[in-house]
């Protein structure tokens, strides 16, 4: 059967899963005797071994399975949840990723797991040989078995009865021209284990998902159900001819089971919990049944394409909207209006449908912190705040790595080791929180630490013998300023470079990225009280607001989100210090910057009183653009200027206006910079 149709939604629930047992993973760790915890993580390597097997992955389903046996164990409480067997489960879904990830580029998805699949084997028979004799047998455990009833399977099966379930055994039959059969099993078992708990399958549930039998296989179950009502059941999977259920009488139990049934009866799990996990199960199946009907997966190509075609309406509404007011037609005008109305509300939609959680690039820091806590011998907790904002795609695909930076950072050179920390009288427990907040056209990313913070003197002193800054102008500097002074190229505050991170190195890439994306980032900090990281992006990259200026017979469009505000000031009001013009704004100096010199426009002899200016800042610097004229403010389409003209000084990108003219986009930040 070709498998390359089920291929993206195999890749995308299998990244959901893997996401889930990292994160479950990390709550069992702080809390090892939470038994709910564990059947959470069983259930999504369950699903990820089925899923697998069905597509012929062997070494996933292999390793899979095999930490699905050390899972079993601890939920049936044979084995103690230790930092031993967790950094094993750990290694384990590594190797799962790295799987899943082969996959999604086009590989076979093989890789040698001999070794972890080694220590999870040991870890299983190294505490089942010392487990209590009269450790009760669950149901899930037996599930791999092969052949008849045997004396244990009964023992579980009179314990059952005991607890108000009934044991049947199932006879299903797939029609003759199935096509997949091990899917059409996977379905099977997923609804009998919401009804119950499956203890055995004839054939076994390797040889059903290598598809390994006629179109006839056995199941005995556990349940509260009754057997009509599992029939109609499993009745509703496609492809099934024929459902075959009958009660197992218990009358012809041997004695030698009876003896081990009386034997382990006061070892049971408690009715209580049995009931608790079915509800869970029952609880999620239905959350996803409703949310399933409600949502479809759609491919971000599509959504691209839409947003682009969405991009060439916009232009043509500009182009109808200058039309309408050349011609001043009232019924035109009327339409028009409309029109831009109904495309400003398809426009929201269309962005929102892009908005994608900022939690999809939170999620995997968890993790990558208890490894580096784990690798540097500090202890620190992560808190994650506001992981629902959500942010454009193309925003969220930049955001990862900057981010990974800024957090190794402060774990390697700001956060101290906790012998250190108590000395300061500190907890030795180090604290770092990721936090997210929308303001405005805007989301706010902030990372706070409550480490060493930033030495000022050791700044400074770096920063002048770099050459990054004079005498005169160190002396003159904010302590904020001197802080945003480790985002200089190369600068490094660190004695020695480790292999995490050296506090400051890179941060110009960091900065240069979140700058790319039309955003900006700062740091403040006190020192031996902690850092504070501030990411300021806009919340899409395609459609922006920008106000448009001419220069003379040119024009120009500058984003908003840059602007402080407009004036028209005389030219009398022009000032010189240091052989450059400025004015003088609310009591600040702020130097002019003449575009149509930077841009090269031909220009005649200008001889009017008054100058045009927009004030416009990056970070605590601005400047104030002198242009010819304001045209106003509009909504445009960024587009690239392409691969030939992508090192043009000071210019972002381009767009359409109404006329048909091209306008080009300032970036203000090249410019102050």
């Amino acid at each position: 059967m070709e498998m390359n149709q089920y291929l993206e939604v195999f890749i995308e629930e299998s990244k959901e899963h893997l996401q889930s047992c990292n994160e479950k993973l990390l709550e069992l760790e702080k809390n090892p005797t939470d038994l709910s915890i564990v059947n959470e993580i069983f259930r999504s390597a369950h699903t990820l071994k089925g899923m697998s097997a069905t597509m012929g992955y062997e070494d996933l389903a292999n390793l899979t399975h095999q930490m699905e046996n050390v899972l079993d164990a601890i939920r049936n409480e044979k084995l103690t949840v230790t930092a031993e067997i967790l950094d094993v489960v750990f290694a384990s879904v590594d190797d799962l990723e790295e799987m899943v990830f082969s996959i999604a580029e086009g590989g076979d998805g093989k890789k040698d797991v001999s070794k972890v699949v080694e220590m999870l084997k040991e870890i299983e028979n190294g505490e089942t040989e010392t487990a209590d004799a009269n450790t009760p047998i669950a149901p899930q455990h037996l599930m791999q078995s092969i052949g008849s009833y045997d004396d244990y399977e009964n023992a579980v099966i009179q314990q059952s009865k005991e607890q108000g379930f009934s044991p049947y055994e199932l006879t299903i039959t797939l029609r003759t021209d199935c096509l997949l059969k091990a899917a059409r099993v996977f379905m099977v078992f997923e609804i009998l284990e919401q009804a119950g708990e499956v203890i055995k399958s004839v054939p076994s549930v390797e040889l059903l998902e290598e598809e390994k039998f006629d179109h006839e296989f056995t199941v005995a179950l556990v349940t509260k159900e009754s057997s009509e009502d599992i029939k109609n059941k499993v009745m509703k999977v496609s492809e099934i001819e024929d459902v075959i259920v009958r009660q197992i009488d218990l009358d012809h139990v041997t004695a030698a089971v009876s003896e081990i049934s009386t034997g382990k009866q006061h070892e049971t799990p408690e009715k209580q919990e049995v009931e608790q996990v079915k509800e869970e199960v029952k609880t999620a199946t239905k959350q996803v049944a409703a949310t399933s009907s409600k949502t479809i997966r759609v491919n971000i190509e599509r959504l691209d394409i839409l947003m682009n075609l969405f991009e060439e309406l916009v232009i043509d509404r500009g182009r109808l909207e200058q039309i309408s007011r050349d011609l001043n037609n009232s019924e035109l005008n009327e339409t028009v209006e409309r029109m831009s109305r109904i495309s400003g509300d398809l426009q929201n939609i269309i962005l929102n449908m892009r908005m994608v959680p900022v939690e999809t690039v939170f999620n995997r820091f968890p993790r990558m912190i208890r490894q580096l806590a784990k690798d540097l011998n500090k202890k620190i907790h992560l808190d994650i705040v506001g992981a629902e904002t959500e942010l454009d795609r193309t925003v969220i695909d930049e955001i990862g790595d900057p981010l990974v930076h800024l957090l190794r950072n402060a774990i390697d050179h700001g956060i101290e080791m906790p012998e250190e920390r108590v000395k300061n009288g500190k907890s030795e427990e180090g604290h770092v929180v990721l936090s997210a907040y929308h303001s405005g056209n805007h989301v706010f990313i902030e990372i706070e630490d409550d480490g060493a913070g930033i030495n000022r003197d050791r700044v400074l002193k770096k920063a002048l013998d770099r050459g990054v800054v004079t005498e005169q102008v160190a002396a003159t500097l904010t302590d904020k300023q001197v802080y945003e002074l480790i985002f200089s190229s190369g600068f490094s505050t660190a004695d020695k470079i480790s292999d995490i991170s050296g506090r400051g190195v890179g941060l110009d890439v960091v900065k240069s990225t979140i700058e790319s994306l039309g955003g900006t980032v700062s740091v403040d900090a006190k020192e031996g009280k902690g850092s504070l990281f501030s990411i300021q992006l806009p919340l899409t990259l395609s459609i922006i607001s920008v106000m448009l200026v001419e220069l003379r017979n040119e024009k120009y469009a500058i984003p908003l989100s840059s602007i402080i505000e407009t004036a028209v000031i005389k030219k009398e009001d022009i000032l010189q210090a240091h052989n450059q013009k400025v004015i003088d704004f609310r009591g600040k100096i702020v130097p002019l910057v003449f575009l149509s010199e930077i841009f090269e426009v031909p220009f005649a002899k200008d001889d009017e009183d008054f100058v045009s200016l927009i004030i416009v800042r990056k970070g605590e610097k601005m400047a104030a653009l002198v242009v010819d004229s304001f045209i106003g403010q509009q909504e445009i389409v960024l587009k690239s200027l392409g691969n030939y003209l992508n090192s043009v000084f000071a210019i972002s990108g381009a767009t359409i206006l109404g006329d048909g003219q091209v306008a080009l986009i300032v970036d203000c930040n090249a410019l102050i910079k």
